[in-house]
């Protein structure tokens, strides 16, 4: 099962895990809207695909205004966003998450899926976030705690 990142966290909103205050956007006019529902002046859009690496790809970004999210909500809609996960060809990207900007103390990882060979789930969790976890995995694997 895929699921987006939004649709993750309204999941674990559920069990009150905190989450940042955000709305889905499918139009520049509706992440400018999230925006304003959110507050502030710190915002944070991010592009809505099944793959990682989002950030280094240019999917996740970040805008000091209201209208700076709808300026970044028009790139990113309709466009391409290429990824290590998605190959040459990217994802489209239909949908992007407006959320509040949050100052971050500590990264984290926290990943489960389905180990084939073992026919099990797996539990991945690490302290160096999540950046690049498939080379954290493959060369400091001490550095992760893998359950499955």
């Amino acid at each position: 099962m895929k699921i987006h990142e939004y649709q993750a966290k309204q999941i674990l909103a559920t069990y009150n895990v905190l989450i940042p205050k955000g709305y889905v956007a499918k139009t520049p006019q509706e992440a400018k809207e999230a925006a304003a529902k959110i507050g502030g002046s710190r915002f944070v859009v991010k592009a809505q695909i099944h793959a990682g690496g989002r950030g280094k790809g240019g999917g996740i970004k970040t805008a000091d205004s209201i209208d700076g999210v709808a300026k970044v909500a028009k790139e990113m809609l309709g466009s391409k966003l290429v990824t290590p996960q998605t190959g040459p060809e990217g994802k489209l990207i239909h949908k992007v998450l407006v959320e509040e900007a949050v100052d971050i103390s500590k990264e984290m990882y926290l990943g489960i899926t389905v180990d084939r060979g073992k026919e099990c789930p797996v539990i991945i969790a690490s302290d160096e976030g999540g950046m690049e976890i498939e080379e954290l995995v493959k060369w400091s694997p001490e550095k992760t705690s893998r359950n499955g």
